[in-house]
């Protein structure tokens, strides 16, 4: 209780005095105020600049490095789609040259000649002939000429189972066609007779009626009489036609 009784007293002995202003220092008879140094004129101004300046060429230096980059991409791909443009042209050409080149081969070893089909007609086809001379200096040549050609064959010595022409006649059938000295002959007409009999008149114990086709005789492996026979038959043609002559010739 003295406590309280000695705080209670302290209070009320307490004064409050007014706050007075403080008079700011003489110097030189006059007063002053105490400030911070004044700020240089535009130098915040001056670092903003140089901070958004360094930040522009940042920017553009990024930019151009993006655009040579991409600049860069567009070659690359535009060297591999030349470079693909290029495999493919290769590729072209040479598969156009090697069709070119067996069509050239087939050409140089085939000829249109008539083919006689199942219902007894006849078409001119393209038949191809493997050489028989090798090397390819030969061609085969397709002629037609009437009896009698003119021509006298024989086989090869030098090479068994080939028919060549020996000799050809002046002013002959076989000259004026193109027939010469030293060519194969391949294959030729020939005409053969068979009886075709109707269904009719083998029912009725008819022997039918004869009738000659002619077909394309093959003479490669033939014995000479067989190729001999086969040219002469064409002179049952009903027709008349000129014998058919293929013929490989050295160029």
């Amino acid at each position: 209780s003295t406590l309280a009784l000695l705080g209670l007293r302290a209070c009320a002995t307490l004064s409050f005095t007014p706050l007075v202003p403080i008079s700011p220092p003489l110097i030189d008879g006059k007063a002053r105020l105490f400030s911070a140094p004044p700020l240089r004129p535009g130098g915040g101004s001056f670092a903003l600049l140089a901070s958004s300046g360094d930040s522009a060429t940042s920017a553009e230096e990024e930019a151009r490095r993006l655009r040579e980059q991409a600049e860069r991409l567009r070659r690359e791909v535009a060297d591999v789609e030349r470079s693909k443009q290029e495999v493919a042209k290769a590729e072209r050409e040479e598969s156009e040259r090697t069709a070119a080149e067996k069509r050239d081969v087939r050409m140089r070893y085939s000829a249109e000649v008539p083919i006689l089909k199942g219902d007894g007609s006849t078409v001119l086809e393209r038949v191809d002939f493997p050489p028989r001379i090798a090397g390819g200096k030969s061609r085969i040549e397709a002629c037609q000429a009437p009896l009698p050609l003119g021509i006298l064959l024989g086989e090869s010595e030098e090479n068994p189972g080939v028919i060549q022409v020996d000799e050809v006649a002046s002013d002959s059938n076989g000259e004026v066609s193109g027939v010469k000295e030293g060519d194969i002959l391949r294959a030729c007409t020939a005409c053969q007779a068979t009886m075709e009999t109707p269904t009719w008149q083998l029912l009725a114990g008819g022997i039918g009626q004869p009738k000659t086709k002619r077909f394309m005789f093959s003479a490669d492996g033939q014995p000479l009489e067989e190729v001999m026979g086969a040219i002469a038959s064409n002179r049952m043609d009903p027709e008349g036609r000129p014998v058919w002559l293929v013929l490989e010739r050295v160029e």
